[in-house]
């Protein structure tokens, strides 16, 4: 018994010296990159792996990027971007706009689809009993709100860290259930379009979920509340590097699942309601039930840290800490929170929101992958510890990527609006 608690205690020690990188997890890993994931699982099997797996490799790129420049710098994000040569100030505000904006798109999308999907997972376990999507959605947000009001990092930390796990758990459990061929997953690996007009869109979608502009910028704010210094450089190294594996591991754990299962049916999905009835006569209620959980995890690991993203981000653009205690902090996270209950009280698609929110929000990427590469790169900020040939290299490569990969968001996007309207 007392070697268990030893092992667990030990874990549990690990979890917290990666604790920035699972709070970035929690943010990266929502709802919307189940439906990306799990779409793009269903529709083209593990054909679109090597996309994720360039994501998450440019996502430890940046996550490095960010990480070293506050812990040398001790500055964040959107106020060194002041420091920029050209429209410095117009760059960190049109970043603040834009992140904020995208990101109550994405909680209402969120909200919408979890409370969909706990709704639904009700009927299944008791078919008797009527749920409204509404009622669970205003229990979720006070709930939430109950946690912000304690206004403590520590605390958000450890909750989302519990979320974090549950959500891995859940899916790793769900992809032993009914993992695809290795074949497959190896075919996966190797660079590959394929043939469908739909694909620009789901590729932004699902990159647009796990290389993320508004994990980055959260990144330095992050690191510095968490009180980290220079002394620190090695285990922010280690925390991206983990925060960037987890995410891979659970991304593909989602994209395997709908692969094992729906794509060998012949079953593509749109929304986590139509893969939830779809996937129950094919892995069986006890995976599905395992699944779901992992979304609920899902779900919630991402509300919290978009819910703190506004005042987060006006307290960077002024350089001044953030009082999570203050009157404005709860009054910014309360209307956060007001913004989930528009889809389930005008009935909107979930998707839809999820879908622009995501692509949207890559067309941020360049911007704040610009504004890091000449930060690195100045003496006079960061000395001995500027950017070297390898994160030069990775930068760079992560900006042409970017670029690609807005390409494809804007012809998605201009394709998927045609067909809507």
């Amino acid at each position: 018994m007392r070697s268990r608690n030893n092992i667990l205690t030990r874990l549990w020690r690990l979890i917290i010296l990666v604790g920035p990188g699972f709070f970035l997890i929690g943010y990266s890993i929502g709802t919307g990159s189940v439906v990306s994931m799990a779409s793009a699982g269903s529709r083209y099997g593990m054909s679109l792996l090597w996309a994720l797996i360039l994501a998450c490799v440019f996502s430890f790129v940046m996550l490095e990027a960010y990480g070293r420049y506050t812990l040398v710098t001790g500055e964040s994000a959107l106020y060194s971007y002041r420091k920029l040569p050209v429209l410095g100030r117009t760059a960190a505000i049109v970043t603040l706009i834009g992140l904020v904006f995208v990101e109550v798109l994405a909680l209402a999308g969120i909200m919408g689809i979890l409370s969909d999907l706990i709704c639904e997972w009700f009927k299944m376990l008791a078919p008797g009993i009527a749920w409204a999507p509404l009622w669970i959605a205003i229990f979720i947000i006070i709930g939430i709100f109950i946690f912000l009001w304690i206004g403590k990092y520590t605390f958000f930390e450890k909750i989302l860290i519990i979320f974090v796990s549950l959500m891995g758990v859940s899916f790793i459990l769900t992809m032993f259930l009914v993992i695809p061929d290795p074949v497959e997953m190896v075919k996966g690996a190797v660079p590959k379009l394929p043939h469908d007009p739909n694909v620009s869109m789901l590729i932004s979608a699902l990159v647009g979920t796990t290389l993320t502009a508004p994990t980055f910028v959260m990144r330095s704010i992050i690191v510095k509340e968490k009180g980290w210094t220079i002394s620190d450089l090695k285990a922010g190294r280690r925390d991206a590097f983990f925060a960037a594996l987890f995410m891979f591991i659970i991304s593909v754990s989602i994209m395997a699942c709908a692969a094992g299962t729906l794509y060998i049916a012949s079953k593509p999905v749109e929304d986590t309601i139509q893969m939830v009835k779809l996937l129950e006569p094919l892995a069986g209620r006890f995976a599905l039930s395992v699944f779901i959980c992992g979304i609920i995890g899902a779900g919630l690991s991402s509300i919290i840290p978009i819910t703190l993203l506004a005042p987060l981000l006006i307290g960077d653009y002024r350089g001044s800490p953030v009082n999570m205690k203050s009157k404005m902090f709860r009054i910014l996270c309360g209307i956060a929170l007001l913004f989930g209950l528009v889809v389930p009280v005008f009935q909107a698609r979930p998707v839809f929101a999820m879908i622009v929110s995501q692509c949207f929000q890559i067309l941020v990427l360049p911007i704040v992958t610009v504004s890091i590469i000449y930060l690195l790169n100045r003496k006079d900020l960061m000395g001995q510890y500027k950017a070297g040939p390898w994160l030069n290299g990775g930068l760079l490569a992560t900006l042409l990527f970017s670029l690609f990969i807005t390409y494809q968001s804007v012809i998605g996007l201009v394709n998927y609006l045609g067909k809507v309207f």
